[in-house]
């Protein structure tokens, strides 16, 4: 039987099985384009902002295989990846520095672990400690060196607010808030307003004050109130209900390896420099 990187009771598992933990995917995103390397190299070679939701599939494909998927799965999403990333480089950005890799890893960390925390509460320093370093696949199978995540939590903790106290946003970050959260769908208009209230939130201040989005005491009362209201009833939602976008994804990554189209996308005129 064809078994996962993980055991089916890791804290890795737990965490990222949520539905909850989609709720973080605007800040992810508007945290990793908030480096500047990153936010150019998106800006010139991805379209995630015209096609948010294929945009939205091929990352959520990249970590339920990594972390759900059988070994197989895992390793061929991420070789995938990794050849899509020899292409993603210009100037002052390569998609290959593990500098990048690194960035782009912790942004899936963090987000995954506080929207579940704010779902379910604080996990234990142990739990916590072992889905951090599980979260360590996250690098490595984007071809970051091992040693390039840091060893403990703490010293993770430490590289965070070098980074958060560091970035400084340039216009690409900010041309690409505009566009991801101004859909030409009006089908997405509701959802996407609702990731831009909940990434704002999270936002750290610097960085939100320099993408550009407004936020207001009035705004964080909101906020907190709406994960006051999570809190008491997420959790009791059945586990069906909870793990129900997590297996979809999945299913329909079996589905389009079966067919050989895994992160296939039409063909697109390159974005002018």
């Amino acid at each position: 039987m064809a078994t996962g990187l993980f055991r089916e009771d890791a804290p890795i598992r737990r965490i990222n099985r949520e539905a909850v933990v989609l709720g973080g995917a605007g800040y992810a995103i508007l945290m990793q384009v908030a480096h500047p390397a990153v936010g150019r190299g998106v800006h010139e070679h991805s379209d995630f902002a015209s096609r948010p939701v294929n945009r939205l599939r091929g990352t959520l494909t990249f970590v339920y295989g990594q972390v759900f998927g059988t070994r197989e799965e895992a390793e061929r999403v991420a070789r995938i990846v990794r050849a899509m990333h020899t292409k993603v480089n210009g100037p002052g950005y390569d998609a290959l520095d593990p500098d990048l890799q690194l960035w782009v890893a912790a942004t899936l960390y963090d987000s995954g672990t506080r929207l579940y925390e704010l779902a379910f509460g604080p996990l234990a320093a142990e739990e916590k400690d072992e889905a951090y370093r599980q979260a360590s696949i996250f690098a490595t199978s984007l071809g970051c060196p091992r040693e390039t995540w840091p060893s403990t939590r703490a010293e993770f903790d430490a590289y965070w607010a070098r980074m958060i106290a560091s970035i400084e946003v340039d216009d690409s970050a900010r041309a690409i808030t505009r566009s991801l959260f101004a859909p030409a769908n009006p089908l997405l208009r509701p959802l996407v307003r609702l990731q831009c209230f909940l990434a704002a939130g999270l936002l750290p201040p610097r960085i939100r004050e320099q993408l550009g989005l407004a936020w207001s005491a009035r705004q964080q009362r909101r906020f907190d109130r709406l994960f006051a209201v999570l809190r008491a009833v997420y959790p009791r939602l059945p586990v069906m209900v909870r793990t129900l976008p997590m297996r979809g994804y999945l299913w329909d990554m079996r589905r389009q390896a079966r067919r050989n189209r895994l992160y296939r996308r039409p063909k697109r005129t390159t974005r002018a420099r």
